[in-house]
């Protein structure tokens, strides 16, 4: 059982009464989804062994985004994904952050905010490639919420290969491993388009006062499949795992952080309620897509990878095309005989 979800369920009632963490739609759908995980009230999958003929019964999870159960599998789906879109390149990772004086929009309107913070740092770097090459590049965004305190701090984390195709030539470009666009250079754009997004929309407002310098920051992470392995403990990291909360003790919570500048665990102590409020804060909003994938790593240029990767088997890559990932079947093992099991079915309860 996760101790955030017994937290949770035994304070359920003094979060939702508590003035000083207002529950929004998308933290009661988190909560009812988080507090049913794993319980009788998801469901049930039911399970027979064609060794030994047990039968078995086993609880659904939840399946949340935001709950520490369940993010493991979705960490291990995008690596398998990402893995058939795999070249033999560099990568970098670009952060676009948001300024602290813009986190009360990302509290009133997170919907409108991060789909504006998604399309301005998709067309930004879709015109910076444009203009170094002239060629198709790929990229993928992930959108974080939470600092390393766990306080509100919207950010966008966005994976490139350093390289790009020439489709008149079919062509393809290996790119630098160490620069790929200059981080000040992408900062005024992203200061400039995002603020031009938000005064057009007509939900959003820009308050009175904000900073003239943004932060972006651009750094290589590796090549290949070592560097898609790493990013994907980093970019599907739960906001926090279970390991994390070191201590409770009465109506107070401990956990654990690293500090950014040292590199050295940090301390942050609160009381449950604000713990918790803390952390659901966090939560979705309901159809906002978290992942997206843009120009050679949308799903609609599978071709176009695959030319690629052909390509560059001719020139000594010892790499296979990649196939499209497939859900796993779920699967366990009989308690009995210790053999596989085949799922039969599945019970809904709620």
């Amino acid at each position: 059982m996760s101790t955030f979800i017994s937290l949770l369920r035994a304070h359920h009632d003094a979060l939702m009464t508590a003035s000083q963490t207002p529950v929004s739609p998308d933290m009661k759908r988190a909560i009812a989804a988080m507090e049913s995980c794993q319980t009788e009230a998801a469901g049930w999958s039911q399970w027979y062994c064609r060794h030994c003929h047990h039968h078995d019964q086993s609880p659904l999870s939840c399946g949340h985004r935001l709950c520490p159960q369940c993010q493991h599998r979705t960490s291990a789906t995008w690596l398998a994904r990402q893995q058939a879109k795999l070249l033999p390149v560099h990568y970098f990772m670009i952060t676009f952050t948001l300024p602290a004086e813009l986190r009360g929009l990302a509290r009133a309107q997170p919907k409108a905010l991060y789909r504006i913070m998604f399309s301005v740092a998709a067309s930004l770097l879709k015109d910076f490639a444009q203009r170094r090459h002239g060629g198709r590049s790929g990229f993928t965004a992930v959108l974080h919420t939470h600092s390393r305190r766990r306080d509100l701090h919207p950010h966008l984390h966005v994976m490139v290969p350093a390289g790009y195709y020439n489709p008149a030539r079919r062509q393809w470009h290996k790119g630098p491993k160490r620069y790929l666009y200059p981080a000040v250079a992408l900062a005024k754009v992203w200061r400039g388009r995002l603020l031009a997004a938000i005064h057009q929309h007509p939900q959003l407002y820009l308050p009175a006062r904000l900073p003239a310098q943004w932060v972006v920051d651009c750094r290589p992470v590796g090549r290949g499949l070592p560097a898609l392995k790493y990013l994907s403990r980093y970019l599907y990291r739960g906001v926090l795992p279970d390991r994390d909360i070191i201590g409770i003790d009465g109506d107070q919570v401990t956990f654990r952080y690293r500090e950014g500048k040292t590199n050295h665990w940090q301390h942050r102590t609160l009381p449950i309620v604000r713990f918790l409020g803390l952390i659901l804060q966090h939560a979705l909003p309901k159809g906002l897509q978290r992942v997206r994938d843009y120009g050679l790593l949308h799903g609609s240029a599978r071709a176009v990878r695959l030319i690629i990767q052909l390509l560059l088997m001719r020139l000594g890559w010892r790499g296979l095309p990649g196939e499209p990932a497939t859900m796993t079947k779920a699967s366990r093992s009989c308690p009995h005989c210790a053999q596989s099991m085949v799922c039969t079915g599945i019970i809904r309860t709620g």
